[in-house]
């Protein structure tokens, strides 16, 4: 069963989909695939669901108050076995950190010129804020997109102690080691 529930963030209402014992999305108000036509207004979800919901909203407000860089909270990803590969990449990448498409496909084993199928699978990450993809960034530093758009993109960076780093080479802010 999925269930749904909305909570507050200083970016905006964010939407916490369950399914079971297992946080299956984290959608900012808006964002590009967010999830149309459920019940959002799940006043009494199964005990296992709520209590997903309880620990996200924790852990989250938490993250927005500058007092949690990772989450604990039990994620559960359905997608592709390529978009699964890109997501637990994406987990890879420290608080405060940022990578390029290209150098994020190059920790997967893939060439840099996979950079737009890498793109693809980051702009649908369902699990934002929890599974970083605000953390990946152009080539060249920009911020390009976002699904959550940019502006949510910047203030998370900001949140993390990126906003000086975003205009400086990729290179030089590398998180991920490449064997």
């Amino acid at each position: 069963m999925t269930s749904y529930r909305l909570i507050d963030s200083p970016l905006g209402a964010i939407l916490l989909r369950a399914e079971g014992n297992a946080l299956t999305g984290v959608y900012f108000e808006g964002q590009k695939y967010y999830p149309g036509g459920a019940d959002f207004d799940d006043e009494r979800p199964p005990e296992a669901a709520a209590r997903v919901f309880r620990q996200a909203a924790e852990e989250l407000a938490e993250y927005f108050a500058g007092e949690r860089e990772t989450f604990c909270v039990p994620m559960r990803f359905a997608g592709s076995a390529f978009q699964n590969r890109v997501w637990e990449a994406l987990r890879a990448i420290p608080f405060g950190a940022t990578v390029s498409y290209g150098e994020l496909a190059a920790s997967i084993g893939l060439p840099p010129t996979h950079a737009r199928a890498i793109g693809g699978a980051v702009g649908r990450n369902p699990l934002s804020v929890m599974v970083p993809c605000h953390r990946v960034l152009g080539a060249s530093g920009d911020l390009t997109g976002y699904a959550g758009g940019t502006d949510r993109k910047r203030a998370l960076l900001r949140l993390e102690g990126t906003a000086a780093a975003v205009h400086l080479p990729i290179m030089q802010q590398s998180a991920l080691a490449f064997a």
